[in-house]
C-alpha cells in the first residue's frame, strides 16, 4: 500500500523549533503527520530555520515537487517581514508560485496567517506597529491565495490561544510543545472537516515537561542570542528608520497615511498577480 506523503515547507516554525524531542526538533507538522491517515504516512520535513519566501520557492519546492506528495504544508513569511529588503509584491509573486505549483500536481496545500513578530516580543508601539503592517500584509495575500488555490487554511493570528503565555518557548516567537501541539490539532480538525484526515488526532496535552526557567534562559542566553544578533544585524538599521517615520507620522496625525500606503502595496501586488491569472494547473 502506498503511504500518503505529507511534505512540510517553510521556516523554523515548521521546522519544529521550541519542540524538542532528544537532539532534534519534532514540531506541529511531524505531529499532525501521524493523524493524516489509518494507514501509513511518509512525512518528510523541507523547512528550515530563517527560510524566506524566495528559500521556500527556488529550495524547498523542487524538492517537494520531487517527493510528488499527496498532502503539502506551506508556512513561511515571518522572516521576510524581519528584512530590510521586505517586498509584498515579491513575496506575493512567491507565494503565487508554489501554491500554484503544488495544486497544479494535485496536492493539498495547507497555510496559515501568522500572528506579527513585534507583538510576540513585547516590542514599543514605534518598533512594533511596523512589523505588525507588514505581517498583515502578508496575511492579506495568503489569505486571497489559499482562496485562489483552495488551500486549507489555518486562522490563526488573532486566536485566543496566541495571547496564552504557556503556549510558547523561551524567546517568545516559537511555539512550545503545548502550541505546537495546537496548530497540529486545528489543522487536524480541518482536514477531518473535509475527509482529508482519518487517523487519529494528535493529543492537546504536552508528551514532555516544560523546560525549567534555567534551562529556557540558557537557550536563550546561547541558540537564541545567535538567531537575535542575525536578524538584528540585517534589520535594526531599518527598523530604527521605520520607528522613527512611525513617530514622526503620529506626532503630525497621519498615521493612517502608513496603513493606507501598506494596503496600496497589498491591492497592487495581487492585482498584478490577477492580470496573469495561473491555472490550477500551471507549474
Amino acid at each position: 500500500m502506498r503511504p500518503l506523503r505529507f511534505v512540510a515547507l517553510g521556516d523554523s516554525l515548521s521546522e519544529g523549533v521550541g519542540d524538542p524531542v532528544g537532539d532534534a526538533w519534532r514540531g506541529w507538522a511531524a505531529l499532525l503527520a501521524g493523524g493524516l491517515a489509518d494507514g501509513p504516512v511518509a512525512f518528510t520535513n523541507l523547512a528550515v530555520s530563517g527560510a524566506q519566501t524566495r528559500d521556500v520557492l527556488e529550495r524547498q519546492l523542487p524538492a517537494a515537487l520531487a517527493l510528488r506528495p499527496d498532502v503539502v504544508s506551506v508556512l513561511v513569511g515571518v522572516n521576510d517581514t524581519l528584512r530590510c529588503t521586505f517586498d509584498i509584491q515579491a513575496v506575493a509573486a512567491r507565494l503565487d508560485g508554489v501554491y500554484g505549483a503544488l495544486a497544479g500536481r494535485g496536492a493539498v496545500v495547507l497555510t496559515a496567517c501568522l500572528p506579527d513578530p513585534g507583538a510576540m516580543l513585547g516590542l514599543p508601539g514605534a518598533l512594533a506597529r511596523p512589523l505588525a503592517r507588514r505581517q498583515r500584509a502578508v496575511n492579506t495575500v495568503v489569505h486571497a491565495l489559499s482562496e485562489r488555490y483552495d488551500a486549507v487554511h489555518l486562522h490563526t493570528a488573532e486566536e485566543d490561544w496566541i495571547g496564552d503565555r504557556a503556549m510558547w518557548s523561551a524567546d517568545r516567537l516559537h511555539p512550545g510543545e503545548r502550541g505546537h501541539r495546537q496548530l497540529a490539532l486545528r489543522f487536524h480538525a480541518l482536514l477531518a472537516e473535509g475527509g482529508l484526515a482519518t487517523g487519529v488526532a494528535p493529543a492537546a496535552e504536552p508528551e514532555f515537561p516544560a523546560p525549567t526557567r534555567s534551562a529556557s534562559l540558557w537557550w536563550l542566553a546561547t541558540a537564541g542570542t545567535g538567531w537575535m544578533a542575525r536578524r538584528c544585524t540585517d534589520l535594526l538599521p531599518q527598523l530604527l528608520t521605520l520607528a522613527l517615520d512611525e513617530t514622526r507620522h503620529r506626532v503630525r496625525g497621519t498615521s493612517a497615511r502608513l496603513d493606507l500606503r501598506t494596503a496600496a502595496a497589498v491591492s497592487a501586488a495581487l492585482a498584478a498577480l490577477a492580470v496573469g491569472e495561473r491555472r490550477p494547473d500551471a507549474v
